[in-house]
Protein backbone atom coordinates (compact mmCIF):
# COMPACT_ATOMS: atom_id res chain seq x y z
CA UNK A 1 0.00 0.00 0.00
CA UNK A 2 1.31 3.41 -0.96
CA UNK A 3 -1.20 6.03 0.09
CA UNK A 4 -4.09 6.47 2.51
CA UNK A 5 -6.46 9.37 3.13
CA UNK A 6 -7.69 9.79 6.70
CA UNK A 7 -10.94 11.73 7.01
CA UNK A 8 -11.32 13.67 10.24
CA UNK A 9 -13.23 16.64 11.57
CA UNK A 10 -16.65 17.02 9.98
CA UNK A 11 -19.54 19.04 11.36
CA UNK A 12 -20.91 16.81 14.12
CA UNK A 13 -20.88 17.53 17.86
CA UNK A 14 -17.84 15.26 18.02
CA UNK A 15 -15.67 17.25 15.59
CA UNK A 16 -12.84 17.87 18.05
CA UNK A 17 -12.72 14.22 19.06
CA UNK A 18 -12.63 13.22 15.40
CA UNK A 19 -9.69 15.52 14.70
CA UNK A 20 -7.78 13.94 17.56
CA UNK A 21 -8.65 10.41 16.42
CA UNK A 22 -7.70 11.20 12.83
CA UNK A 23 -4.33 12.63 13.81
CA UNK A 24 -3.52 9.53 15.86
CA UNK A 25 -4.48 7.21 12.99
CA UNK A 26 -2.50 9.28 10.48
CA UNK A 27 0.59 9.30 12.69
CA UNK A 28 0.33 5.54 13.28
CA UNK A 29 0.00 4.75 9.57
CA UNK A 30 2.86 7.10 8.70
CA UNK A 31 5.05 5.39 11.29
CA UNK A 32 4.35 2.15 9.44
CA UNK A 33 5.64 3.62 6.17
CA UNK A 34 2.35 4.60 4.52
CA UNK A 35 2.01 8.01 2.88
CA UNK A 36 -0.93 9.64 4.63
CA UNK A 37 -3.06 12.68 3.92
CA UNK A 38 -5.30 13.98 6.71
CA UNK A 39 -8.35 15.66 5.20
CA UNK A 40 -11.38 17.45 6.62
CA UNK A 41 -14.39 16.55 4.44
CA UNK A 42 -15.94 19.33 2.38
CA UNK A 43 -17.82 19.83 -0.88
CA UNK A 44 -14.75 18.93 -2.94
CA UNK A 45 -14.06 15.62 -1.18
CA UNK A 46 -15.55 13.13 -3.60
CA UNK A 47 -14.24 14.85 -6.70
CA UNK A 48 -10.82 14.78 -5.07
CA UNK A 49 -11.07 11.10 -4.14
CA UNK A 50 -12.26 10.11 -7.63
CA UNK A 51 -9.40 12.03 -9.23
CA UNK A 52 -6.59 11.07 -6.86
CA UNK A 53 -7.72 7.46 -6.19
CA UNK A 54 -5.97 6.74 -2.88
CA UNK A 55 -5.34 3.10 -2.07
CA UNK A 56 -7.66 3.30 0.91
CA UNK A 57 -9.71 5.80 2.90
CA UNK A 58 -9.89 5.67 6.68
CA UNK A 59 -13.03 7.46 7.93
CA UNK A 60 -12.14 8.79 11.39
CA UNK A 61 -15.31 10.88 11.50
CA UNK A 62 -17.27 10.52 14.71
CA UNK A 63 -20.96 11.32 14.95
CA UNK A 64 -23.51 11.19 12.15
CA UNK A 65 -21.10 12.42 9.49
CA UNK A 66 -19.00 9.29 9.76
CA UNK A 67 -21.03 6.64 11.53
CA UNK A 68 -24.60 6.72 10.23
CA UNK A 69 -23.71 4.96 6.97
CA UNK A 70 -24.17 7.87 4.55
CA UNK A 71 -20.51 8.60 3.88
CA UNK A 72 -19.68 4.91 3.72
CA UNK A 73 -22.49 4.34 1.24
CA UNK A 74 -21.04 7.02 -1.02
CA UNK A 75 -17.59 5.48 -0.78
CA UNK A 76 -19.10 2.11 -1.75
CA UNK A 77 -20.92 3.71 -4.67
CA UNK A 78 -17.69 5.34 -5.86
CA UNK A 79 -15.76 2.07 -5.52
CA UNK A 80 -13.26 3.52 -3.07
CA UNK A 81 -11.84 1.04 -0.51
CA UNK A 82 -12.28 2.13 3.10
CA UNK A 83 -11.62 0.84 6.59
CA UNK A 84 -14.54 -0.05 8.80
CA UNK A 85 -18.08 -1.34 8.60
CA UNK A 86 -20.07 -1.00 5.43
CA UNK A 87 -23.01 1.36 5.17
CA UNK A 88 -25.73 -1.16 6.09
CA UNK A 89 -24.05 -2.30 9.29
CA UNK A 90 -23.25 1.30 10.18
CA UNK A 91 -26.91 2.29 9.96
CA UNK A 92 -27.92 -0.61 12.19
CA UNK A 93 -25.30 0.08 14.86
CA UNK A 94 -25.80 3.86 14.75
CA UNK A 95 -29.40 3.52 15.90
CA UNK A 96 -29.22 2.20 19.45
CA UNK A 97 -32.78 0.77 19.69
CA UNK A 98 -32.25 -1.12 16.42
CA UNK A 99 -28.86 -2.41 17.58
CA UNK A 100 -30.31 -3.57 20.90
CA UNK A 101 -33.07 -5.49 19.12
CA UNK A 102 -30.70 -7.26 16.74
CA UNK A 103 -28.15 -8.10 19.42
CA UNK A 104 -30.85 -9.44 21.76
CA UNK A 105 -31.85 -11.86 18.98
CA UNK A 106 -28.30 -13.23 19.20
CA UNK A 107 -29.04 -14.20 22.84
CA UNK A 108 -27.06 -11.35 24.35
CA UNK A 109 -28.73 -9.65 27.32
CA UNK A 110 -29.58 -5.97 26.95
CA UNK A 111 -31.38 -3.71 29.44
CA UNK A 112 -35.12 -3.15 29.03
CA UNK A 113 -35.69 0.12 27.22
CA UNK A 114 -38.14 2.33 25.39
CA UNK A 115 -37.49 4.62 22.41
CA UNK A 116 -39.57 7.80 22.34
CA UNK A 117 -39.62 10.24 19.40
CA UNK A 118 -39.82 13.91 20.28
CA UNK A 119 -43.11 14.35 18.38
CA UNK A 120 -44.82 11.57 20.33
CA UNK A 121 -43.52 13.04 23.57
CA UNK A 122 -45.19 16.34 22.71
CA UNK A 123 -48.39 15.10 21.08
CA UNK A 124 -49.26 12.53 23.75
CA UNK A 125 -48.55 14.89 26.61
CA UNK A 126 -45.18 14.94 28.34
CA UNK A 127 -46.58 14.36 31.83
CA UNK A 128 -48.76 11.43 30.79
CA UNK A 129 -45.94 9.84 28.83
CA UNK A 130 -43.45 10.18 31.68
CA UNK A 131 -45.94 8.70 34.17
CA UNK A 132 -46.43 5.70 31.88
CA UNK A 133 -42.69 5.27 31.45
CA UNK A 134 -42.08 5.48 35.20
CA UNK A 135 -44.54 2.62 35.77
CA UNK A 136 -42.80 0.31 33.31
CA UNK A 137 -39.23 1.54 33.83
CA UNK A 138 -38.84 2.72 37.42
CA UNK A 139 -35.71 4.68 38.28
CA UNK A 140 -32.81 4.39 38.13
CA UNK A 141 -32.77 4.70 34.36
CA UNK A 142 -30.41 6.10 31.76
CA UNK A 143 -31.76 8.57 29.22
CA UNK A 144 -29.75 9.08 26.05
CA UNK A 145 -30.16 10.10 22.41
CA UNK A 146 -31.07 7.08 20.28
CA UNK A 147 -28.23 8.05 17.96
CA UNK A 148 -24.85 9.56 18.72
CA UNK A 149 -21.82 8.94 20.84
CA UNK A 150 -19.31 10.24 23.36
CA UNK A 151 -22.01 10.31 26.08
CA UNK A 152 -23.41 13.58 24.77
CA UNK A 153 -26.97 14.11 25.97
CA UNK A 154 -26.78 11.17 28.39
CA UNK A 155 -28.26 11.46 31.90
CA UNK A 156 -28.45 8.95 34.73
CA UNK A 157 -31.81 9.49 36.43
CA UNK A 158 -32.05 8.39 40.06
CA UNK A 159 -35.15 10.44 40.89
CA UNK A 160 -38.27 10.48 38.70
CA UNK A 161 -38.44 14.25 39.14
CA UNK A 162 -35.23 14.49 37.08
CA UNK A 163 -36.74 12.67 34.09
CA UNK A 164 -38.22 15.71 32.25
CA UNK A 165 -34.86 17.51 32.27
CA UNK A 166 -33.10 14.37 31.08
CA UNK A 167 -35.53 14.06 28.15
CA UNK A 168 -34.88 17.65 27.13
CA UNK A 169 -31.12 17.04 27.25
CA UNK A 170 -31.43 13.94 25.07
CA UNK A 171 -33.62 15.74 22.52
CA UNK A 172 -30.95 18.42 22.24
CA UNK A 173 -28.86 15.85 20.37
CA UNK A 174 -31.52 14.00 18.40
CA UNK A 175 -35.18 13.47 17.63
CA UNK A 176 -35.50 10.17 19.51
CA UNK A 177 -34.67 9.54 23.18
CA UNK A 178 -33.90 6.10 24.58
CA UNK A 179 -34.93 5.43 28.17
CA UNK A 180 -33.08 2.39 29.45
CA UNK A 181 -33.04 0.40 32.67
CA UNK A 182 -29.84 1.13 34.58
CA UNK A 183 -27.84 -1.99 35.32
CA UNK A 184 -25.57 -1.77 38.35
CA UNK A 185 -22.18 -3.30 37.83
CA UNK A 186 -18.77 -2.95 36.24
CA UNK A 187 -18.60 -0.88 33.07
CA UNK A 188 -16.36 -2.38 30.40
CA UNK A 189 -15.64 -1.87 26.73
CA UNK A 190 -14.43 -4.62 24.43
CA UNK A 191 -12.76 -3.76 21.16
CA UNK A 192 -13.08 -6.08 18.18
CA UNK A 193 -10.29 -6.50 15.64
CA UNK A 194 -10.97 -8.30 12.35
CA UNK A 195 -8.33 -8.14 9.65
CA UNK A 196 -9.97 -10.85 7.55
CA UNK A 197 -9.71 -14.03 9.61
CA UNK A 198 -12.78 -13.31 11.73
CA UNK A 199 -13.55 -11.04 14.67
CA UNK A 200 -11.28 -11.28 17.71
CA UNK A 201 -12.10 -9.69 21.06
CA UNK A 202 -9.37 -7.53 22.56
CA UNK A 203 -8.85 -7.41 26.34
CA UNK A 204 -11.73 -5.78 28.19
CA UNK A 205 -11.13 -2.24 29.37
CA UNK A 206 -12.68 -1.50 32.77
CA UNK A 207 -13.86 2.10 33.11
CA UNK A 208 -13.85 3.87 36.48
CA UNK A 209 -14.67 7.58 36.13
CA UNK A 210 -13.62 9.76 39.05
CA UNK A 211 -17.05 11.42 39.11
CA UNK A 212 -18.87 8.09 38.89
CA UNK A 213 -20.25 8.95 35.46
CA UNK A 214 -18.40 8.28 32.20
CA UNK A 215 -19.37 11.64 30.71
CA UNK A 216 -17.96 13.45 27.68
CA UNK A 217 -15.47 15.24 29.93
CA UNK A 218 -14.50 12.01 31.66
CA UNK A 219 -13.81 10.41 28.28
CA UNK A 220 -11.52 13.00 26.80
CA UNK A 221 -9.84 14.83 29.68
CA UNK A 222 -6.76 13.06 30.98
CA UNK A 223 -6.98 12.09 34.63
CA UNK A 224 -10.77 12.15 34.85
CA UNK A 225 -11.11 8.38 34.47
CA UNK A 226 -9.10 5.37 35.56
CA UNK A 227 -8.80 2.47 33.13
CA UNK A 228 -7.84 -1.09 33.91
CA UNK A 229 -6.68 -3.27 31.02
CA UNK A 230 -7.52 -6.06 31.25
CA UNK A 231 -10.55 -5.34 33.39
CA UNK A 232 -10.64 -6.54 36.98
CA UNK A 233 -13.22 -9.25 36.38
CA UNK A 234 -12.91 -13.03 36.78
CA UNK A 235 -11.56 -14.96 33.80
CA UNK A 236 -14.84 -16.78 33.16
CA UNK A 237 -16.75 -13.49 33.20
CA UNK A 238 -14.21 -11.96 30.81
CA UNK A 239 -14.74 -14.89 28.46
CA UNK A 240 -18.52 -14.42 28.53
CA UNK A 241 -18.14 -10.70 27.92
CA UNK A 242 -15.78 -11.31 25.00
CA UNK A 243 -18.23 -13.81 23.49
CA UNK A 244 -21.08 -11.31 23.89
CA UNK A 245 -19.02 -8.59 22.17
CA UNK A 246 -18.14 -10.83 19.23
CA UNK A 247 -21.80 -11.90 18.97
CA UNK A 248 -22.91 -8.25 18.89
CA UNK A 249 -20.30 -7.34 16.26
CA UNK A 250 -21.42 -10.28 14.13
CA UNK A 251 -25.16 -9.72 14.60
CA UNK A 252 -24.80 -6.16 13.33
CA UNK A 253 -22.67 -7.22 10.38
CA UNK A 254 -19.73 -5.01 11.30
CA UNK A 255 -16.23 -5.45 9.91
CA UNK A 256 -12.60 -4.56 10.64
CA UNK A 257 -13.02 -2.80 13.99
CA UNK A 258 -15.69 -1.94 16.50
CA UNK A 259 -16.12 -1.36 20.21
CA UNK A 260 -18.91 -2.96 22.23
CA UNK A 261 -19.92 -1.32 25.51
CA UNK A 262 -21.19 -3.58 28.27
CA UNK A 263 -22.12 -3.62 31.95
CA UNK A 264 -21.26 -6.74 33.94
CA UNK A 265 -23.67 -7.23 36.83
CA UNK A 266 -23.01 -8.85 40.21
CA UNK A 267 -23.96 -12.26 38.84
CA UNK A 268 -21.35 -11.97 36.08
CA UNK A 269 -23.84 -11.42 33.26
CA UNK A 270 -22.64 -9.05 30.52
CA UNK A 271 -25.36 -6.63 29.34
CA UNK A 272 -25.07 -5.04 25.90
CA UNK A 273 -25.42 -1.25 25.86
CA UNK A 274 -24.28 -0.19 22.40
CA UNK A 275 -21.83 -0.90 19.60
CA UNK A 276 -19.55 1.69 18.05
CA UNK A 277 -18.75 1.51 14.36
CA UNK A 278 -15.85 3.89 14.85
CA UNK A 279 -14.32 3.61 18.33
CA UNK A 280 -12.56 6.68 19.62
CA UNK A 281 -8.87 6.54 18.70
CA UNK A 282 -7.56 9.49 20.72
CA UNK A 283 -4.77 9.35 23.30
CA UNK A 284 -7.34 8.63 26.05
CA UNK A 285 -9.59 6.31 24.03
CA UNK A 286 -10.34 2.72 24.96
CA UNK A 287 -9.66 0.93 21.67
CA UNK A 288 -5.96 1.88 21.42
CA UNK A 289 -5.50 0.90 25.07
CA UNK A 290 -6.96 -2.54 24.33
CA UNK A 291 -4.75 -2.98 21.25
CA UNK A 292 -1.64 -2.17 23.24
CA UNK A 293 -2.71 -4.46 26.10
CA UNK A 294 -3.06 -7.27 23.56
CA UNK A 295 0.52 -6.62 22.44
CA UNK A 296 -0.28 -4.97 19.11
CA UNK A 297 1.66 -2.02 17.75
CA UNK A 298 -0.86 0.65 16.73
CA UNK A 299 0.83 1.30 13.39
CA UNK A 300 0.83 -2.41 12.57
CA UNK A 301 -2.81 -2.85 13.61
CA UNK A 302 -4.11 0.15 11.66
CA UNK A 303 -2.02 -0.72 8.60
CA UNK A 304 -3.30 -4.30 8.75
CA UNK A 305 -6.89 -3.06 8.71
CA UNK A 306 -6.11 -0.78 5.79
CA UNK A 307 -4.58 -3.71 3.92
CA UNK A 308 -7.68 -5.79 4.69
CA UNK A 309 -9.94 -3.08 3.24
CA UNK A 310 -7.83 -2.91 0.08
CA UNK A 311 -7.70 -6.69 -0.24
CA UNK A 312 -11.47 -7.05 0.15
CA UNK A 313 -12.09 -4.41 -2.52
CA UNK A 314 -10.13 -6.51 -5.01
CA UNK A 315 -11.86 -9.77 -4.16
Amino acid sequence: MKRAVVLAGGISHERDVSLRSGRRVADSLAAHGIAVELRDPDASLFAYLRDSRPDVVWPALHGASGEDGALRGLLEFAGIPFVGSRSGASRLAWDKPTAKTLVSRADVATPTSMALPREAFRELGANSVLEAIAEELPVPVVVKPAQGGSAQGVTIVDDAAELPRAMVDAYTYGDVALIEQKIAGTEIAIGILDSGAGPVALPAVEIVPRSGVYSFEARYNAGETSFYVPGRIPDDVAERAAAAAVAAHTALGMRHLSRVDLIVDAAGTPWFLEANVLPGLTETSLYPQALEAAGYDLGWAYATLAEAALRESRA
